[in-house]
């Protein structure tokens, strides 16, 4: 896994995990924590909700509801979906459009839909960056409807949507279950911390593994009340003249991302740490140096194209410790 919990033998915990969204989730409690099985069950059926309603492969879903009939029409959009659709839009924004959830059609057009890579014409790929780009979508915040001003344009909320589960799965833990403390997350790329383990105030001690070794890991990131998104090209992508493209599309240039090896974002959500680590996937290590330093709040672990060791902003000792140390 690229993110994965440090766990030491003596902590007692309640796990409960339950695959959704094309990966498996999981949520840890310690066993103190009032009604602890109850609230796992909980906490995932709401991510399996979540999935209903923000999932491309279901016709049914709210996303492809949207998809299909917002063009031209200002369609409703409920509530906290579009306070999502808000948020990565002003994230869209603040990358200068590294991240964009807005890029159905361009993912599409390079087979990762069907997760059966393969490179577009250039014909193809110019039509679909024509449907592609948040510039393209009118959110109306007063009458909280979505609009469409390109035919085909299609949202795929894969860059931030396991994260916001991860969220909204914390929130109800918290403010329904009255958890104080535990740690939810999905696969190898979404965690989101709950207070702090018993007797470790510092918080829950994640690891950041090696994109293309498995055995080794870069360093542990301690989470208290924080997340942690790891994006890489570790899984999805296929070789193409001698040369890896992965799944991570740039959404400025419609081409496979280049910039890094693998990018982690520490966040105050899962959902913009998932954002991050995509839009830093994408971005070049100046430009991240540049976001950080204007984002504070922010932490990146960041491991370049020809380095041996991770680049490290905003996280200081006590919450990043590398590997070895």
């Amino acid at each position: 896994m690229l993110g994965s919990p440090v766990l030491s033998d003596e902590l007692s915990l309640v796990r409960a995990g339950r695959r959704a969204m094309a990966t498996q989730f999981e949520v840890l409690l310690p066993v103190d924590q009032p009604l602890g099985i109850w609230a796992a069950g909980e906490a995932l059926d709401l991510i399996d909700e979540l999935e209903e309603q923000l999932t491309v492969y279901r016709d049914h879903s709210e996303i492809s509801t949207i998809n299909r009939t917002a063009f031209g029409t200002d369609l409703p959009v409920e509530p906290r979906l579009f306070d999502l659709l808000s948020f990565a839009s002003a994230l869209t924004h603040a990358t200068s459009g590294a991240f964009d959830v807005a890029m159905g059609a361009l993912i599409k057009a390079w087979g990762f839909y069907q997760r059966s890579g393969m490179v577009p014409t250039v014909a193809e790929r110019s039509a679909a960056m024509q449907r592609t780009g948040m510039r393209y979508v009118i959110l109306n915040q007063a009458a909280r409807t979505a609009r469409f001003l390109r035919e085909g344009l299609q949202l795929n909320l894969g860059g931030i949507g396991k994260g916001y589960a991860l969220d909204r799965a914390a929130e109800l833990l918290t403010t329904l279950c009255g958890i104080t403390s535990g740690l939810l997350h999905g696969g190898t790329s979404s965690v989101r911390a709950i207070g702090h383990p018993p007797g470790r105030p510092a918080g829950w001690m994640v690891s950041i593994k090696h994109p293309d070794d498995e055995g080794r890991v870069l360093g542990n990131v301690s989470l208290r009340n924080m997340a942690l998104g790891t994006s890489a090209a570790t899984y999805q992508y296929f070789v193409h003249e001698g040369k890896r493209l992965g799944h991570l599309l740039d959404p400025r240039r419609g081409w496979p991302a280049e910039g890094v090896r693998q990018a982690s974002v520490v966040a105050p959500t899962a959902a913009e740490a998932d954002a991050l680590s995509t839009a830093f996937f994408v971005m070049k290590p100046d430009e991240i140096r540049i976001y950080c330093q204007q984002h504070p709040h922010i932490g990146a672990v960041i491991l370049s194209p020809d380095a041996i060791e991770p680049i490290i902003w905003n996280l200081g000792p006590g919450q990043f410790t590398a590997a070895g140390r």
